[in-house]
């Protein structure tokens, strides 16, 4: 008795309540939190006005409220949402389901960040059937709508969708017009039915009820029913044979293999089942898996997978449940059943959601045992396998680029990890249209945007060593002048054009080239690590050390600084090339009446190459800035005589 007396004494009735809330709560969500209904309906979180997370509730007062709580349960995702979360906004319903459907519009309408999204906007194709319809046509549609036509798949593409269909129309005259059928006003017969694909109802040559059977089988074809198609094919294919018609034999031959392989594709499970979609869920790393197999009259037609970002840490059968509603929609009508490899809490909701869809019963089942589970496992299997599969990939990608870094890190002694390399190559012919090319690997993968090209200015000739400490310099000050400018200006280092310095530096040369662009370097009062690369023996070249570095041939670094040189040297190829071409065209212009120095360089900017010079009529050369159409006309008739003006013959 004194012990429940001291309880009683110790016990604080406000504990739970300060318990409840984070101490950095602004003044609006404490209103808000201490103001919330005890209703089902959603919730909408806010961080600047933007929504990053819909939920929902049977009493938004206690789920609400519990995010707000000091909780050791929540995730490292729910933690970062909350962290962000400074209002939100209920909106009240009068029950769960419609608690249900309003999330899931929501969450579809504004796609927040801390949802769990399927990110997939593919439509399948199915063909479909109106048995309503006055001589029905089969038709490839890519919606699913309630309209009491017959549908079959979906497929997994178009092309199966055609090879099916056109071995139906082979075997099955059916039409494919789109005309509207008036008896009393037939039409003349189209080729289709000449060349006998079509028996011509639009003529009045064949009467509904022996159309309807036609119908009828091609219905039961596309349910699986193969065996009658394949004798008649092989009847055919035997009777062109005897007939020496080896040509049109071939063709049936040919559809026969179609339709094999049509029932390869589809596989029978099990001639008790109906339709059925087969949803299994894994996480995988942050994100959730989930494997989609689609069943149709018995038989297994196909199969899609689902990666859900940043849904590894939810449970499965929430992760199920929001792909359920977020897949489900009037382009893609759910099946009588769905085998789920594991039970949403929601579950009835859910149903009830889908029955309602579909206007016809719809059940989830979490078989245990029997044909049902079996589907399941080869759901599961075949997602592991996937997963296995990934972290190979990711394994490979990791091996090609971090852990290749981190092996020229130790090669090279570098204090900190490469992440920023850039490679230089210089190109010239013979000295002349003198380039160089810069380009830029982040974290082992190119970035394109940051390549950049330069035109030599101050070297005459051919003189590499030159070239590349021009360039160095040059890249280096202006990445120097941009520091300066972004710090005053309270800007990212990182977000200029050239502000972001290298961590290594590639030339692609040898200990001469190295030595050069060290030199330029230092001048500038930078001290980057810089080799070389010399293409004889793939050897690395460092400025203070006598002998180079041989990597294995398999080596991950070495394989990451050839693809560093190889794209500097395709870039500055392609560079230099484009300026031979600009040369080729400002040559070809002297001479030309009209055409100075400012012309030839409008021309010039406009044209790039002597080809769409060439090319261009004089309407197009009189687009160039600042030329006028007598003028282009000037040059298309200098350049086109030109031409034509057959070379000369040297003398013997």
């Amino acid at each position: 008795m004194d012990d429940m007396q001291k309880l009683m004494e110790d016990w604080n009735p406000f504990q739970f309540e300060e318990d409840m809330n984070y101490v950095h709560l602004n003044p609006t969500l404490e209103w808000k939190i201490s103001n919330l209904p005890d209703s089902p309906g959603c919730y909408l979180m806010r961080h600047q006005g933007e929504i990053i997370y819909v939920g929902k509730a049977k009493n938004l007062k206690n789920r609400v409220s519990q995010y707000f709580r000091p909780s050791r349960q929540h995730t490292p995702k729910v933690k970062a949402m909350v962290s962000k979360i400074d209002d939100f906004d209920i909106m009240l319903v009068d029950g769960e389901l419609e608690a249900f459907t309003l999330e899931c519009n929501l969450i579809k309408l504004h796609k927040p960040h801390y949802n769990i999204l399927l990110k997939d906007d593919k439509h399948y194709p199915f063909i479909r059937v109106d048995m309503k319809e006055r001589y029905p046509r089969v038709q490839l549609v890519r919606r699913q709508e309630k309209d009491g036509a017959k549908y079959f798949g979906p497929f997994q593409g178009a092309t199966v969708v055609r090879e099916v269909l056109d071995v139906a129309r082979m075997v099955f005259p059916i039409r494919e017009c789109n005309y509207t059928l008036q008896p009393d006003k037939p039409r003349r017969p189209c080729v289709h039915h000449q060349v006998g694909q079509c028996p011509a109802p639009c003529a009045g040559l064949v009467s509904e009820e022996e159309y309807l059977q036609t119908i009828r089988n091609v219905t039961d074809f596309l349910n699986g029913k193969y065996a009658p198609v394949l004798d008649e094919l092989k009847k055919r294919m035997m009777e062109a044979s005897k007939e020496l018609n080896y040509e049109r034999a071939a063709v049936y031959r040919d559809r026969i293999k179609a339709v094999e392989a049509v029932m390869q594709k589809q596989k029978a499970i099990s001639t008790a089942m109906g339709d059925q979609d087969i949803l299994a869920a894994l996480p995988h790393d942050a994100d959730a898996m989930v494997q989609l197999m689609f069943v149709r009259s018995g038989r297994l037609i196909g199969s899609e997978r689902f990666t859900l970002e940043g849904a590894g840490d939810e449970p499965m059968g929430d992760v199920l449940t929001q792909f359920i509603l977020q897949y489900y929609d009037l382009e893609n009508m759910p099946p009588h059943e769905l085998l789920l490899s594991v039970m949403p809490d929601e579950r009835p909701v859910i149903e009830q959601l889908l029955t309602d869809l579909h206007g016809r019963r719809v059940y989830l089942a979490m078989p245990l045992r029997g044909e049902k589970r079996k589907l399941i496992n080869m759901a599961v299997k075949n997602l592991k396998d996937e997963i296995h599969k990934l972290d190979k990939r990711n394994a490979n990608s990791y091996a090609r680029t971090t852990g290749a870094l981190e092996e020229l890190q130790s090669v090279l002694c570098l204090e900190n990890l490469p992440r920023r390399i850039e490679g230089y190559d210089i190109s010239n012919t013979q000295g002349a249209q003198s380039v160089a090319s810069e380009v830029v690997m982040v974290d082992g993968l190119a970035a394109n945007k940051e390549y950049r090209r330069y035109r030599i200015k101050t070297v005459e000739g051919a003189n590499d060593f030159a070239s590349i400490a021009e360039v160095i310099s040059r890249r280096l000050s202006h990445g120097l002048r941009e520091i300066e400018e972004r710090k005053e200006q309270g800007l990212d280092i990182e977000g200029g054009k050239f502000s972001w310095l290298p961590d290594l530096i590639l030339i692609d040369g040898g200990k001469g080239q190295v030595l050069a662009a060290r030199e330029a370097m230092r001048e500038l009062g930078l001290d980057i690590p810089m080799f070389g690369l010399a293409k004889r023996i793939e050897e690395i070249v460092l400025p203070d050390e006598e002998e180079s570095i041989l990597l294995d041939r398999h080596s991950n670094a070495l394989h990451l600084i050839q693809r560093v040189r190889d794209e500097a040297h395709r870039f500055a190829i392609i560079h230099h090339r484009t300026l031979r071409g600009r040369a080729s065209i400002a040559s070809r212009l002297d001479g030309v009446p009209g055409v100075g120095e400012k012309r030839r360089k409008a021309i010039l900017k406009h044209f790039k190459t002597v080809e769409a010079l060439m090319d261009a009529s004089p309407e197009d050369i009189a687009q160039a800035p600042g030329v006028p159409k007598g003028v282009a006309e000037a040059v298309y008739k200098y350049l086109h005589e030109e031409s034509k003006k057959e070379p000369e013959t040297p003398e013997e």
